[in-house]
């Protein structure tokens, strides 16, 4: 499976956001920030990489 540009981001993104949470209890509002710009970042592919892939011959 190939991952692109943006869904690897989402993914380290989580990690680094579930990682500080369970480990460090890093302040909330940073936490979630991450999560979101994850969130962000994964709906950005799923919705570009099916444009990507619907306009190729």
């Amino acid at each position: 499976m190939r991952f692109g540009l943006f869904l690897g981001l989402a993914l380290v993104l989580f990690v680094l956001w579930v990682g500080s949470f369970v480990i460090f209890h890093v302040a909330g509002a940073l936490i979630h920030l991450l999560l979101l710009f994850a969130v962000i970042a994964l709906v950005i592919h799923l919705f570009g990489g099916a444009k990507a892939r619907s306009n190729r011959p």
